[in-house]
């Protein structure tokens, strides 16, 4: 899996793709060039276009989700056809889908001898600071002792990297409840990706990288695992989430819980957020769905670059660990933008 964080950004900033996408050709599309239009269930797609269309500013999204509103699932087919086109944003390189999901780790809120690697919540010198301390000097040092500042404590440290580089996750207490945790900040460095240095060492193939197996190698080599894992000079604090109800999914980029196979994660400079993205994922397992784009990651750019949200716990981190396939993603825009995008001749 490609490592993606999770960042938090203004709603009303993400309406519109930024001029860093100016460089991609875009092409609009009919309906049927897309591969397995028909066939989806469009009705879902509408449903979670619904949670996050009424945060978008711009007019022309405002005036489409008022309509949304007026659709039955069964007529949803028809509303994203009358009020949308299909724009093939291509900036050259290759379509590439990868997966995320929200871990389960088991934790406790008080420290024990089982449960002893602690979540943090940022403090207040690293916000004030464009980079702070790196994972090393911060795990290195006693600089977050004794400040309150730890949220829970997990019994895994490898668990709890992955858990940053996933930015939320659940935490399983002893009592059979759970604590839900969501990206709270970062120290500002670059991420780095732990997977691509193990390819480069000598010790992974590329066609081997995946979460699995980065997991197994650090367990099986505990010393330099530990010093692999501060390759990754990024650092993630947590906030406790609990306006989230247990059977939703987590917080994404517009601060908006995400939905199981119909969320994505894209490049806010190509793919405006709450936009409609019609996914032909190819690959073992192809995938024709329409999904919306509702979360960002630093590890995902470019106009054709997703990464897909499958859902809580072992069994989707599992499926999401596995992807890493080619195809093809066309956005979904408003009938005015899209023709506003294209060069003079249209």
């Amino acid at each position: 899996m490609i490592a993606a964080l999770r960042s938090l950004f203004l709603v009303g900033a993400m309406t519109t793709a930024s001029a860093a996408g100016a460089d991609a050709t875009r092409s609009i599309l009919s309906f049927d060039d897309l591969d397995g239009w028909a066939a989806d269930d469009h009705g879902a797609a509408l449903s979670v276009f619904l949670n996050t269309c009424g945060d978008l500013k711009d007019p022309d999204w405002q005036a489409l989700c008022a309509a949304a509103r007026s659709y039955e699932p069964g007529a949803a087919r028809a509303f994203f056809e009358v009020f949308f086109r299909p724009v093939l944003i291509e900036d050259g390189d290759d379509a590439l889908f990868t997966g995320y999901f929200e871990p389960e780790l088991d934790g406790a809120t008080t420290p024990s001898g089982k449960f002893r690697y602690p979540l943090y919540k940022m403090p207040p010198e690293a916000r004030q600071q464009s980079q702070w301390l790196s994972r090393r000097e911060l795990l290195s040092s006693d600089v977050m002792k004794g400040r309150g500042l730890e949220i829970a404590w997990v019994d895994d440290p490898v668990e709890l990297f992955f858990l940053q580089i996933q930015g939320s996750g659940r935490i399983r207490l002893p009592d059979g409840s759970a604590l839900r945790v969501g990206y709270g900040g970062a120290n500002g460095h670059p991420y780095r990706s732990i997977g691509a240095e193990l390819v480069r060492r000598g010790a992974l193939g590329a066609h081997e990288v995946s979460a699995q197996m980065i997991r197994a190698w650090v367990r099986k080599n505990p010393e330099a695992g530990a010093e692999l894992l501060f390759h990754n000079p990024s650092y993630v604090f947590f906030r406790e989430v609990t306006r989230v109800a247990p059977e939703f999914g987590p917080l994404g980029a517009m601060n908006r819980s995400v939905t199981t196979l119909r969320s994505i994660a894209a490049d806010p400079a190509y793919t405006p957020l709450g936009a409609p993205v019609w996914v032909e994922k190819d690959g073992k397992n192809p995938m024709r769905r329409l999904m919306i784009a509702q979360d960002t990651g630093s590890a995902i750019k470019g106009a054709q670059r997703a990464d897909i949200f499958f859902g809580t716990g072992d069994q989707a981190g599992q499926a999401a660990g596995r992807l890493k396939d080619p195809g093809r993603m066309v956005v979904l825009l408003p009938i005015q933008r899209a023709y506003a995008l294209l060069p003079d001749e249209f």
